[in-house]
């Protein structure tokens, strides 16, 4: 759309508009729609008019307001589908990214070993240990969780994430 550097604030605003009038795909529905309950449209074509308008051309109160309710209801129905079609794609990228991902399985009395994180005080420059250990499992909780204890067979930490503790081989 520029030929120039110079140009680039003159056709921003278009683009803009074209960015918020655009459906995205993660929710079926367009920015603008969302945030402002309504479609863009030009200003020749407004659908609901202003006083001023409905004043100069006689449109009758009740007619006025059985239209702007069915517009509010439709836009209450816009927003549930597109909160539908929101999940339905959050679990397709769910699925997608899933699809390789397999999971770590512990059981109990198994030697691991636990990341040591970046924000930890043990990790001190690029020459440090990544990992800490060995520790065994103690318990294995639901959602992945596990109970560490030393190899002396006190307690490490109360929970850990699987996802932080790998299994260590002698």
């Amino acid at each position: 759309m520029v030929q120039g550097s110079r140009q680039w604030h003159e056709k921003l605003l278009f683009a803009l508009l074209g960015y918020s009038t655009t459906v995205r795909t993660s929710t079926g529905e367009t920015p603008y729609l969302l945030v402002y309950r309504t479609e863009a449209v030009i200003p020749a074509k407004v659908e609901i008019p202003s006083l001023r308008v409905i004043v100069e051309v006689e449109i009758d109160d009740d007619k006025w307001v059985k239209t702007r309710l069915e517009h509010l209801s439709l836009i209450e129905e816009k927003r549930l589908t597109s909160v539908c079609h929101g999940q339905l794609y959050q679990r397709r990228m769910d699925r997608a990214y899933n699809k390789k991902v397999r999971p770590k399985n512990f059981e109990v009395g198994q030697l691991v070993l636990r990341r040591i994180l970046p924000h930890q005080v043990k990790a001190k420059g690029k020459f440090s240990p990544n990992w800490q250990g060995p520790f065994v499992v103690k318990k294995v909780l639901p959602n992945r969780a596990l109970y560490l204890k030393d190899i002396e067979g006190k307690m490490a930490e109360m929970d850990i994430n699987a996802d932080k503790v790998k299994r260590y081989y002698v």
